[in-house]
């Protein structure tokens, strides 16, 4: 094989990571010198600036006509998000969530994942309803802005130990320009290059555009979520490192997928096997993350090698299914018909037990 396309991929990456933490940097920073609180700083300029490289890498590929891939990085990126994100931060530290807007977040990932299945469902997205998505992450960063505002000391107090201010002076405030503009450049040529690779290397391997966005680009585009939550966790901010995966799946849906569709002539196609497999599994997981909605729920270490785990068997069916191999049906089925299923029905008692406990107990202190 041909050592530019792995060159092109690498080197993709690298300037998808380094402009997603410039573009982080430069925007966070001038945000603060305006007067904006870290944690509304926290919850769109950091959240929606690590999801970046998916949006950079999926609005290249479909106005380059390279549909699956730019709807299998949307979708991989969203299973990887909860199973792979949040199960090593919960291994890293088990996960205590408190901030409202998270127990908000979780109830409307699920709604939004189901949504984007029911939009697929007779082949793709549509322009119109790429532009309904992109309504819909306008709406909800201006009601994240306002729901801040009620936000408790103790999150606020997370958000301010994790970003730091600095002098505001014209020379701190060019820099910050500086840093956006060399970030945005970063993401373009990055999403090109790591796009152009990644068809090349799965026309080299013999699998789909669909099996290389769903995992390798998928991950690949996650890195800056990956770091920025697993250091929160490490941290004692489980707030930031649970709503960094949560909110990130938002932007991937409602604007990522969005422009996607609407950059995409004629509309977005979703692949069959998509239709099929992928995005009943994402909405899947989407489900299983919903104990987080209740307040003091814990993700524990165990819950974080379970996810790990869902996440290892979803690739072995993606290899299974690139290979061809005959054991893919029964594979597929015992996925669908039955572990995924149990398993979100698991999650939602055990999530609906506690909750009802704890209402016992405020009602036996009343």
């Amino acid at each position: 094989m041909d050592p530019l396309p792995i060159v092109l991929f690498t080197a993709g990456i690298a300037l998808l990571i380094v402009g997603a933490e410039s573009l982080v940097r430069g925007a966070g920073h001038l945000a603060l010198a305006i007067g904006v609180s870290p944690l509304v700083v926290g919850l769109t300029v950091v959240a929606f600036g690590t999801s970046s490289p998916e949006l950079a890498v999926s609005v290249s590929a479909s106005y380059g006509g390279q549909a699956d891939l730019a709807v299998g990085n949307v979708v991989g990126s969203s299973i990887f998000n909860i199973l792979v994100i949040l199960g090593v931060s919960a291994l890293a530290a088990p996960l205590v969530v408190h901030q409202q807007l998270v127990r908000f977040e979780v109830p409307l990932m699920i709604a939004v994942s189901a949504l984007t299945l029911l939009l697929a469902l007779d082949g793709g997205i549509q322009p119109w309803e790429g532009l309904l998505l992109l309504l819909g992450i306008v709406a909800y960063t201006w009601w994240a802005i306002r729901k801040s505002r009620s936000e408790s000391n103790e999150v606020r107090n997370e958000y301010e130990a994790e970003i730091d201010r600095r002098p505001v002076d014209p020379r701190n405030v060019a820099l910050d320009l500086l840093l956006i503009v060399a970030g945005l450049g970063m993401l373009v040529l990055g999403s090109e290059w790591f796009t152009d690779g990644a068809v090349e290397i799965a026309e080299f391997l013999g699998v789909s555009e669909l099996v290389i966005g769903l995992t390798i680009v998928a991950a690949g585009t996650s890195m800056p979520e990956l770091a920025t939550s697993v250091v929160a966790a490490l941290r004692g901010e489980r707030d930031i490192a649970v709503g960094n995966a949560v909110g990130s799946n938002l932007f991937n849906l409602l604007c990522v997928l969005g422009a996607s569709a609407l950059v995409s002539s004629g509309g977005l196609p979703v692949a069959d096997s998509a239709l099929r497999f992928d995005l009943p599994v994402m909405v899947a997981v989407a489900v299983a993350s919903l104990p987080i909605f209740f307040t003091g729920y814990v993700i524990t270490r165990a819950n974080g090698l379970l996810f790990l785990a869902l996440y290892a068997a979803y690739t072995a069916y993606l290899l299974l299914d690139a290979s061809g191999h005959d054991a893919l049906d029964a594979y597929s089925t015992v996925m669908l018909g039955f572990i995924l299923p149990v398993i979100a029905i698991l999650t939602l008692a055990d999530a609906v037990r506690y909750y009802l406990a704890g209402r016992k107990n405020q009602n036996a202190g009343a």
